[in-house]
């Protein structure tokens, strides 16, 4: 009896091990679970949020440098003022706008919020790396007949894409890392449509649960963006010094 008796008390703290923690191990795995599906709500988020104010820059850019209208330096002026604007000033109006308009908690509206918040700096940075290119290709393709069209994208658009690189690593991180236009724009009228982030501070309680969450999920809402950087930081430096110095 004495030995048919001991392996079952030696089976015994395993088997109140794995009742006392078969929860915790159930809960990690779908917190797990979680947090790789909710990056593409994140991805969702930030792609357009980065393609849309770099695709709307540089035509802006492109127009500053090269194109004559009137108030041209007066209005490159407040653009490049509204990156003095605390972007914490324009919550509540802008979200008061977006629900006139019936868009609040909906992607378009976070799309629309981070166009508008990245558009000054992504302007100034193209315009400033347009503004040194040569004037002499710009010439000869205006004596050759090219429109401006053609000349922004064949020509304008081609010789920027180190500037261009260089942003867009500035507005994905940005978008991708951001917390407060989420919080504000989205989890008052649709909270499932939040991105990483905001799931991330979801995971630990007031009173300190979950912490040990914190940092698979860091690890893991960092790689994407380590990602896009290793990819585009042959750009990186041309794209921040390109214009700063002439001749």
């Amino acid at each position: 009896m004495t030995a048919v008796g001991a392996p079952l008390d030696q089976a015994g703290p395993r088997v109140g091990w794995l009742k006392r923690n078969h929860i915790g191990l159930h809960t990690a795995l779908i917190v797990m679970m979680v947090i790789w599906a909710i990056p593409t709500l994140g991805l969702f988020i930030s792609i357009p949020a980065t393609v849309i104010p770099i695709f709307v820059a540089a035509f802006a850019a492109y127009a500053f440098s090269w194109m004559e209208f009137p108030g041209r330096n007066i209005l490159f002026v407040v653009v490049v003022g509204l990156l003095v604007v605390p972007l914490q000033a324009t919550l509540i109006p802008v979200l008061n706008l977006f629900v006139s308009w019936g868009i609040a908690g909906t992607f378009l509206a976070v799309w629309l919020a981070h166009t508008a918040y990245g558009l000054p700096f992504a302007i100034y940075l193209l315009r400033n790396f347009m503004g040194s290119l040569p004037r002499e290709v710009f010439e000869s393709a205006a004596i050759d007949g090219a429109s401006s069209v053609t000349s922004f994208f064949r020509l304008a658009l081609p010789m920027s894409v180190p500037a261009i690189a260089a942003l867009a690593i500035f507005q994905f991180l940005f978008v991708w890392n951001d917390l407060l236009v989420a919080l504000v724009y989205i989890s008052l009228v649709n909270p499932d449509n939040l991105p990483l982030t905001a799931s991330i501070a979801n995971l630990v309680t007031s009173v300190g649960g979950g912490s040990e969450f914190l940092g698979a999920a860091a690890f893991l809402s960092m790689v994407l963006p380590l990602i896009v950087f290793f990819s585009l930081q042959r750009f990186f430096v041309r794209g921040i010094v390109g214009g700063s110095v002439k001749g």
